[in-house]
């Protein structure tokens, strides 16, 4: 998957991390991304994985669990738009949902595991879609949004957090 989704395929609230995915193959980038990462984050700590770069600032585990969470969703709203749902899918808080799902209790070596599973799941689902199905539209959080650009946000996603783990916590 090459063609990258037009603005009206996606909320303008997501227009960041679309553009943050460079041209070229999107499953190919989405297989490189989980390597760089994982790779950067397999060289880190357990005391790393609980640094906060200021109070109140999710910890290195919770932005990992929270990339996790992320992409679960997307996942699920890319699955249900590609079969023809047409219910607006809900909205989440991932602030609720970190503060629920207590990552830090975790092994950051756990999480990453559990975040590069998550990634080889968005990879083969993506295989099974065709380009036809990846043009469907729905809606999530009331906001219309195709298949395709789910795909590209995942990974604008993926970079965007990237980029503030290496800026913020591993500086």
């Amino acid at each position: 998957m090459t063609e990258r989704p037009r603005p009206d395929e996606y909320a303008e609230n997501f227009e960041s991390y679309v553009q943050l995915v460079p041209e070229g193959d999107l499953l190919e980038t989405l297989k490189q991304q989980i390597k760089e990462t994982a790779s950067l984050l397999n060289s880190l700590s357990e005391k790393d994985g609980e640094y906060r770069y200021a109070p109140n600032k999710w910890s290195l585990k919770e932005v990992l669990g929270h990339m996790a969470d992320t992409e679960w969703i997307m996942n699920y709203r890319m699955l249900c738009i590609a079969r023809g749902e047409t219910v607006s899918l809900p909205g989440y808080d991932d602030e609720l949902y970190v503060k629920a799902a207590a990552f830090n209790d975790h092994s950051l070596t756990d999480l990453i595991q559990h975040y590069t599973s998550i990634r080889q799941a968005t990879v083969s689902l993506l295989n099974t879609l065709s380009y036809d199905v990846l043009k469907r539209r729905g809606a999530a959080n009331n906001e219309e949004v195709t298949a395709r650009a789910l795909a590209f946000i995942i990974a604008g996603h993926e970079l965007h957090h990237r980029n503030i783990i290496k800026d913020r916590y591993l500086k």
